[in-house]
């Protein structure tokens, strides 16, 4: 078995509470890389309030007793889900994959049959990684419209 794949095994997903000291660390560490990758850390498009919904969740990817990354899903309506807050602290390591399984597995049971994202066009890495993943792109929605510098995705969930 690769490494990858230990990783993978070893990781569990804990659904936390966003206003944990380990939880804002997450946060914080994730809006530091984006802001390094595309200079905005992204914090504006991310509220803690959209984790009361009953239908969102936030999540912790743990290795041991680590946290390795974190994601989320906040409510858009009935059929769509959006993730938000993807982060892996370390890439290559299948983390990001790992947490995006996950989150689409409860995409369906909250009865979400889509997914939509958006990320800067500049994330290279944030691109590939939803289209390596079975997301297409869309038109920008919502508040990206209009903004050349946004991508938006989507996947189709069963």
């Amino acid at each position: 078995m690769s490494e990858n794949n230990n990783i993978q095994t070893a990781l569990q997903m804990i659904e936390a509470d966003i206003n944990t000291d380990e939880s804002l660390s997450l946060l914080n560490e994730l809006s530091g890389s984006l802001n390094h990758i595309t200079g905005n850390s992204g914090e504006s498009s991310f509220s803690v309030n959209d984790m009361e919904d009953e239908k969102s969740i936030f999540v912790i990817a743990r290795s041991g007793s680590k946290a390795a990354g974190c994601g989320a899903i906040r409510r858009i309506d009935d059929s769509t889900g959006e993730l938000k807050r993807m982060y892996a602290k370390e890439q290559g390591l299948g983390v990001g994959t790992s947490i995006l399984n996950f989150l689409e597995n409860k995409a369906l049971e909250f009865g979400y049959s889509r997914l939509i994202c958006e990320t800067r066009k500049i994330n290279a890495g944030a691109c590939s990684f939803y289209i390596r993943n079975g997301f297409h792109i869309i038109p920008n929605y919502g508040k990206y419209q209009g903004r050349d510098e946004a991508v938006c995705f989507e996947i189709r969930i069963r």
